[in-house]
């Protein structure tokens, strides 16, 4: 039987995934004792290992999953010089408006609809710059790290949660970076993973923000980065399942290898493609190939019979095809993000098979000529 999980977050489990990988979970044990600790940080220390992150780089496990982890390093990190903000979809949309709304930092916001991406080029690298390397909810990753220059004066702040360990990422082009356990490895929710270049440690040594600032954000002790934070010593306390869980998924990652990972999911993008051009009511949702993500795979209808409907019809309509689709066990949360245009969203990243891809819009093409030949 095909795997029918597409959520894009948590997403899949790797496959052959059951309870027993938990087994040996330091469950009713501190994560402060050297059991607790040691598990953490090898979590930590096989995190870089697989994604190549170098070793004069820190990372470190934080609370809240992306966000808190994204959110610490904005806090923490913005305001010793002027801010740049890409947003092409919700996520982004919402670092943008904490930038300029809590954190009153008036910053320059390069925007695109749906669907694209800003102009890359128009980046101004004498300041911070905040980016998704992945739009989750718009399906629509960037290019390349060319953009980025090796001589910026500002940093770069990369959410990489859609990315990490299904894209290459240029570690030299990205000074803070964050991604969650709940996406391209299947983990499970509301852990982060928080990545400093040495750019990123010397601002954190040197500067203060202007702001209070909340525990779980707080990246200093004795006006220093708190290294212990990045070998383990976590600032709240995580859950040990999840950690063994996450162990679990580098266990399986580190068989394949980063290239494989990345492989694994372009191949299922593949199947999508090769779907959509046979298919002249599908399309991809963003523009352009070089920018189509092949982890949350944004599709939007575009037949005649549903552009014709109302907007609130249209809606109503790809929400009933979704929901066919989880009734009868062929994909479930294939929706578009809330927040996004109306259409379907299937996580395909390492843990999703080929074969899974092709069961799931195989049967997605037949429940939509149903309902079409019903209207």
């Amino acid at each position: 039987m095909s795997n029918p999980y597409f959520a894009s977050g948590p997403c899949s489990k790797r496959p052959s995934w059951t309870l027993d990988a938990l087994k040996n979970a330091a469950v009713g044990r501190s994560h402060r004792s050297a059991l607790g600790k040691e598990k953490l940080l090898r979590a930590i220390q096989e995190t870089k290992l697989i994604l190549g992150i170098p070793e004069n780089f820190l990372a470190g496990i934080m609370p809240a999953s992306d966000t808190g982890a994204f959110e610490a390093a904005l806090w923490s990190f913005l305001g010793a010089r002027p801010v740049t903000v890409l947003v092409w979809e919700s996520f982004s949309e919402g670092w943008a408006t904490d930038v300029a709304k809590q954190l009153k930092l008036n910053p320059t916001i390069l925007r695109a609809d749906y669907g694209k991406l800003p102009d890359l080029a128009a980046v101004h690298w004498d300041n911070d710059v905040v980016f998704v390397a992945n739009g989750t909810t718009s399906g629509v990753k960037i290019p390349n790290w060319d953009w980025i220059p090796a001589d910026r004066k500002g940093l770069s702040f990369c959410d990489a949660t859609s990315a990490a360990f299904a894209m290459p990422i240029d570690w030299t082009k990205v000074d803070v970076a964050t991604f969650s356990w709940q996406k391209c490895l299947g983990g499970e929710a509301a852990h982060g993973m928080l990545v400093l270049s040495p750019r990123a440690v010397a601002r954190l040594d040197s500067y203060d923000p202007p702001w209070p600032l909340p525990k779980i954000f707080r990246l200093k002790k004795g006006g220093k980065v708190n290294r212990a934070i990045f070998e383990g010593d976590t600032i709240n306390t995580p859950s040990m399942l999840c950690v063994e869980d996450y162990l679990d998924a580098l266990k399986w990652a580190d068989g394949i290898g980063l290239d494989g990972l990345i492989r694994r999911s372009m191949a299922n993008l593949d199947v999508v493609k090769a779907w959509v051009a046979k298919n002249d009511w599908i399309a991809f949702l963003a523009d352009t190939p070089e920018i189509r993500s092949n982890t949350s795979v944004c599709l939007s209808v575009v037949s005649p019979e549903v552009r014709a409907l109302p907007k609130e019809e249209q809606a109503k309509f790809l929400k009933g095809i979704a929901g066919e689709m989880g009734k009868r066990k062929a994909a479930y949360d294939m929706g578009s993000y809330k927040d996004a245009p109306p259409g379907f969203r299937f996580w395909c990243g390492p843990t999703i098979t080929p074969e899974d891809v092709r069961a799931a819009v195989e049967e997605l093409e037949k429940v939509y000529r149903g309902k079409i030949a019903a209207l």
